[in-house]
């Protein structure tokens, strides 16, 4: 096949937008030959089951899937009855980009709650959990957060402690979407028992796409009490993998070396360096704390309009000319420095 795209294009849009890691290809590659038993029961997805376990414990159960968004229907359909409702921040992944799937699909209500970096605490979570028992209200039963947040923000280890431990006592359960989680824990100095199994989250989604991976997301479930029904509802959401060991296979050489940590700790540099050589141009406003690989400012039109000549990048909010510049794994510093050249060339022209 013949390439039909520019291979020296680049763009701060979104991580989704970048590549595949050349270790995951090899990877992909190694595991195409011969043939492996279907539906997960091929030794690659053996042997992510006992990283998993090694890393989180031996309650801890993997189910990989394709995407996110089956990811989080999946994952919350399991956590909540069918009468359930799902507390998440008003910039919730679930609530902003997934269209109406988590509603139509997975046939749940959301509670969405306004916040200012993406972030619930208890306080917060508090005006939601409310009218347990009064049957003409939807009993909220999951309480979603996401790390990173939409707004490039990190939990704190304590921070995700503290909202499992309100859920908890409330009977309720914490799921965390980690699509970028990897860059969290460098991001925290961390670790993923320290972030997860020490926290007290009933299940996450361990992402891959936008760190790395050719396709493929990881639900992991942290105790029996969530597991029973995982099996059947992956099947029935149309996330069950005939030919597992391809996702299997990408996240155990993501897994080893710490690949996945160093490639977030890469892109996570790469937003740092952005942030701070824009931080003196009196045009421009960042809006957001730089925590991982995202950006958020405040930019004039013609600014945005003479580096999108050059640029690919999204506005987050139209009316307030809020921009989001997303960094990825194979950001270079040349591209950095390339854009923030043209960002202050356009400054200067105002």
């Amino acid at each position: 096949m013949n390439r039909l795209h520019d291979a020296k294009l680049y763009s701060f849009a979104s991580d989704n937008y970048s590549g595949v890691h050349p270790k995951i290809l090899a990877a992909l590659s190694i595991a195409n030959e011969g043939h492996q038993p279907a539906y997960g029961a091929d030794v690659y997805t053996t042997a992510l089951q006992q990283k998993i376990k090694q890393l989180l414990g031996n309650q801890a159960q993997a189910y990989p899937v394709f995407n996110g968004t089956g990811a989080n229907i999946i994952a919350l359909q399991s956590l909540m009855p069918r009468w359930g409702a799902v507390i998440c921040a008003e910039s919730a992944h679930v609530n902003c980009d997934e269209g109406n799937a988590p509603e139509y699909i997975g046939g749940m209500k959301l509670l969405a709650i306004p916040t200012d970096d993406g972030k619930l605490t208890p306080k917060l979570v508090a005006k939601q959990a409310w009218g347990y028992g009064f049957e003409h209200r939807a009993q909220p039963t999951v309480v979603y957060i996401s790390q990173t947040t939409e707004l490039g923000t990190c939990y704190t280890p304590d921070e995700i402690r503290a909202l499992a431990d309100y859920c908890h006592q409330r009977q309720m359960k914490l799921y965390l979407d980690g699509a970028r989680l990897a860059n969290a824990l460098v991001s925290q100095n961390t670790d993923l028992y320290s972030m997860i199994a020490a926290t007290g989250v009933d299940m996450f989604n361990l992402g891959g796409t936008k760190n790395g991976l050719l396709q493929g997301e990881c639900i992991i479930a942290m105790h029996s009490e969530v597991q029973m029904s995982m099996p059947y509802l992956r099947k029935i959401n149309a996330q069950l993998g005939s030919k597992m060991r391809y996702l299997s296979a990408q996240f155990m050489a993501w897994f080893e070396d710490d690949l996945w940590l160093e490639l977030a700790q890469h892109s996570n540099a790469m937003a740092s360096r952005l942030a701070t050589a824009v931080a003196d141009i009196p045009a421009i406003s960042i809006t957001q704390k730089t925590e991982a690989n995202a950006v958020f400012a405040i930019v004039p039109k013609k600014i945005c309009a003479y580096l999108r000549e050059q640029f690919h990048f999204y506005d987050w909010n139209e009316q307030t000319q809020e921009v989001r510049w997303m960094t990825s794994f194979d950001t270079t510093t040349e591209q950095i420095d390339n854009f923030v050249t043209a960002i202050r060339q356009a400054a200067a022209s105002l």
